[in-house]
């Protein structure tokens, strides 16, 4: 008897998530699940059976559905996006439920169960991490089978390279004509101190104790990246959620409403393991920092708390550095006192006459503003010091201000 196999065919792939799933969840489960529902019933499935549209599988945020036509499938994606603004336009803020859609034309595996695998699919579950809350991404390849077939305009977004693709991907974006999530919901507004999320660093094998020291590194790193003093970062358990999932910079910098991200691997060799750590603009997705770190594992509690001491050491000096290139030149007055020491921190880095000069009147601010500015004081007298032994402060000035 003929054993059925999986087959290849072309087929048009939406895949949408839950934009902050955890955080609703968290918040109120029970009313989470019973919205999604609503929404479900009321607006997708009548969409999608309007547009021919299969759903190959349900997740807790979001779903995977196939369809015969690329046609069919940014009409139902643009259809489902206003459905929902419209649907949930009268929730609070905190409580509205929005949807991130990918759609993608290509090569698909279809296996005897109904399941799809492939390029086609991986590629659409990209696109859904790129997209706008309440927007949509297509492919390059769905694009160029629509021009002409919809009432809707596009938005070219460039070439992408994605996460395990060997060649990059042209981006649309269709604007959508009707207030949707997108702009009913801003991102969130950006922290005034320097804003960081620690990805959970990647265990590059199946072993559980990398796992374990993986997961315990991340742990390390948010922890003491919390106590330093200024700096906002996201809570381990939201950075948790995205453990094991394909995720774009981009998109965790929107939907957190943060500037950095620190990402980075570990890999176990025998009794030796090797830890990367790259520090990256969740904006413009520069690098800003990479590091490698070897050790042996004869104490791995030891090997953990020395990367960590590395990474945040190097991380926090980093994060200013950044900060200061990203602000433009604002007056003295304009400045508060951390902003005046972050700015006296960066002059600090390149030690030369000039920049020490610029450094006196910003901690000079800060100090006016926070008399008991720990740091502030003390980089006060250390700069004074350092410009006399240079021959440029006056000694006895110097060491009147030292004590």
């Amino acid at each position: 008897m003929a054993t059925a196999r999986a087959e290849r065919r072309l087929a048009a792939i939406l895949t949408a998530d839950v934009v902050g799933y955890s955080r609703l969840v968290e918040h109120d489960e029970a009313g989470t699940l019973s919205a999604l529902k609503v929404l479900r019933r009321e607006v997708i499935d009548p969409l999608l059976a309007e547009h021919q549209g299969r759903i190959v599988k349900l997740m807790g945020d979001g779903a995977l559905v196939e369809f015969g036509s690329v046609v069919d499938a940014v009409a139902c994606a643009v259809a489902i996006q206003k459905g929902v603004a419209e649907n949930q336009a009268d929730i609070p803020t905190e409580r509205r439920i929005i949807f991130r859609i990918g759609v993608n034309l290509g090569d698909v595996i279809h296996e005897v169960d109904g399941d799809l695998y492939g390029d086609g699919v991986n590629i659409a579950a990209r696109l859904q991490t790129l997209a706008d809350p309440g927007g949509i991404c297509i492919s390059g390849t769905a694009y160029d089978h629509l021009q002409g077939k919809l009432d809707c305009d596009y938005e070219y977004l460039g070439e992408r390279a994605l996460k395990n693709m060997e060649r990059p991907v042209r981006l649309y974006r269709p604007l959508l004509e009707v207030t949707t999530a997108r702009t009913a919901s801003p991102r969130p507004a950006l922290p005034d101190r320097p804003s960081i999320a620690v990805l959970p660093f990647n265990a590059m094998s199946a072993d559980p104790e990398q796992d374990f020291f993986s997961d315990g590194l991340t742990e390390d790193i948010t922890s003491a990246l919390s106590k330093l003093k200024g700096f906002f970062v996201i809570a381990r358990n939201t950075m948790f959620t995205y453990k094991g999932k394909p995720v774009d910079v981009r998109a965790i910098g929107r939907e957190l409403g943060i500037r950095y991200v620190l990402e980075g691997s570990v890999r176990k060799s025998g009794n030796r393991v090797r830890v990367t750590a790259q520090l990256i603009d969740a904006a413009s997705e520069a690098h800003l920092w990479a590091e490698r770190y070897d050790g042996d594992l004869g104490d791995i509690f030891v090997i953990q708390d020395e990367i960590t001491a590395s990474v945040v050491g190097r991380i926090g000096p980093e994060l200013l550095a950044a900060e200061h290139a990203r602000e433009s030149p604002k007056p003295h007055h304009g400045l508060d006192a951390w902003e005046c020491v972050v700015r006296a921190v960066f002059l600090c880095s390149q030690l030369s006459e000039e920049s020490s000069r610029k450094m006196l009147p910003l901690l000079d601010r800060a100090i006016g503003l926070a008399p008991d500015y720990a740091q502030a004081l003390a980089m006060k007298g250390w700069i004074t010091m350092w410009r006399a032994f240079q021959g440029w402060e006056d000694m006895g000035y110097a060491l009147a201000l030292a004590r």
